[in-house]
């Protein structure tokens, strides 16, 4: 019998990330030295840009999955913290790039390095980053390893351009959606799992399964986010409130409203999207629809399946703290929509 996603867990207390950061913590001081002394340069931009976004209050959620995953796999090796340090690198460049491309100004909670030092020391200390962590990958000498963590950045870098691609067309379906969020997000869940079974040397089958619960969790995790962007403040995001409507990205909340409206309605989610509908009455009309057509709330169900998907992948490995950590961070990772 599996474990049933739920708000509050048996201890009564709200969902949290907590269990997992003092399970790790001492692997995560290893993997924050990595990160420390490989941003560093001669260049004195660099680090100052890097150091922006990585001590800008990021959870380092994909290289504690990694490390929690290795806890629950009994490893008790230290090469799981250059490769952590990789993964946290990869993404800390995507989201460099990604802050470009979406012309943000908000990240964290804090202007964006783009805000601050420009688009193009943004994208060159992003390619810094991407460097440094195939750096990393090819120390550790698995060839396993970096064809995993290789692949994920390709797909990742696809995921974004098929993003790109897909914004302000409304008519965007839900598979691919799911496709989008599939590669730009859910593949270094991924990725940071299943190197974990990597590192650990357990056999294939368990690679798969920390590879589908990392999968299932960023998916998840990406739906919860496309949802509290019209649902929540900027003070609980760290961004803008209705940044996706303003930039006309086509995310699951829209798509399903978008197809369940009337005439009317799809005329406006047209407009909105292509940005002759932007202002902050066009975004208070724009949450009314998608509460009336129930889109939100589908949203976050649709989350919460997949959710439920990562709870039962882990279904193959013993009870342990970290396996019930794992399982918590599933239940955070929903429970941020209420």
């Amino acid at each position: 019998m599996t474990a049933t996603i739920h708000r509050l867990n048996p201890s009564g207390r709200a969902p949290s990330l907590e269990p997992m950061m003092a399970l790790v913590a001492n692997d995560m001081n290893q993997v924050n030295s990595v990160i420390l002394a490989r941003m560093q340069s001669d260049i004195p931009l660099i680090p100052e840009l890097a150091g922006h976004l990585i001590a800008g209050g990021g959870k380092r959620m994909r290289p504690m999955l990694m490390l929690a995953c290795a806890r629950m796999l009994d490893y008790t090796g230290t090469r799981h913290h250059k490769l952590a340090a990789s993964v946290e690198f990869i993404h800390t460049a995507t989201l460099l790039h990604d802050d470009v491309v979406d012309k943000s100004d908000l990240r964290r909670g804090r202007r964006t390095a783009n805000l601050i030092w420009g688009n193009p020391a943004s994208v060159l200390v992003g390619d810094f980053l991407f460097s440094r962590s195939f750096e990393l990958m090819v120390e550790d000498g698995s060839l396993k390893a970096l064809r995993i963590l290789s692949n994920a950045s390709a797909v990742i870098a696809e995921g974004e351009v098929n993003q790109l691609t897909a914004q302000r067309q409304v008519e965007t379906g839900e598979d691919r959606y799911l496709q989008i969020i599939g590669a730009k997000t859910a593949a270094l869940f991924a990725a940071a799992c299943r190197i974990a079974a990597v590192v650990a040397e357990r056999p294939e089958a368990d690679e798969l399964a920390l590879d589908a619960y990392g999968r299932n969790l960023g998916i998840a995790f990406q739906l919860v986010d496309d949802a509290i962007d019209y649902a929540s403040d900027a003070e609980t995001m760290g961004k803008g409130v209705g940044d996706d409507f303003r930039d006309g990205k086509v995310t699951l909340p829209v798509i399903l409203a978008h197809a369940r409206g009337s005439a009317e309605d799809r005329s406006f989610w047209r407009d909105a999207m292509h940005g002759h509908r932007i202002g902050d009455d066009d975004l208070a009309h724009a949450k009314s629809l998608l509460e009336q057509t129930g889109a939100i709330a589908d949203t976050i169900e649709r989350a919460r399946h997949y959710g439920q998907r990562a709870i039962d992948a882990l279904g193959s490995f013993g009870s342990s703290q970290a396996k019930s950590t794992l399982v918590e961070a599933v239940e955070f990772a929903i429970a941020r929509a209420y």
